[in-house]
């Protein structure tokens, strides 16, 4: 299991055993990955997970993970919460095109928060 982190440190969304699955620690689904490409189940693309990295679409970092590398100065991590009983993914959408990837930035996103899966 691999934890995303905001720009506080808190942990906010974690990948599942599967790989592929991200649920927010209260047990709700709320992307998927594929290659590279992080995808709202309604088939939207939200971004880039690449170096350990969760990146918006404006290549700005939105979560870290334990092995990320570059970026911005990662915060001290926050002690996980809880995890809550997983809801069922919903079906996926059709994957909407994939825009060209931004340059990487070392700034934080915005979105560094569960509204990046909104």
């Amino acid at each position: 299991m691999l934890t995303f982190y905001d720009k506080n440190g808190k942990p906010i969304a974690y990948l599942d055993d599967d790989n592929e699955s991200i649920f927010l620690y209260n047990g709700s689904p709320v992307a998927w990955l594929s290659d590279d490409t992080v995808y709202s189940y309604s088939g939207k693309v939200l971004g880039w997970f690449q170096d350990g990295w969760i990146r918006d679409l404006n290549g700005n970092c939105v979560f870290f993970s334990d092995n990320a590398s570059g970026g911005p100065a990662k915060p001290a991590k926050q002690a996980k919460p809880a995890r809550g009983a997983k809801s069922a993914r919903p079906a996926k959408g059709a994957r909407h095109a994939r825009p060209a990837k931004s340059a990487k930035s070392v700034s934080w996103s915005i979105l560094s928060n569960d509204s990046f899966f909104k």
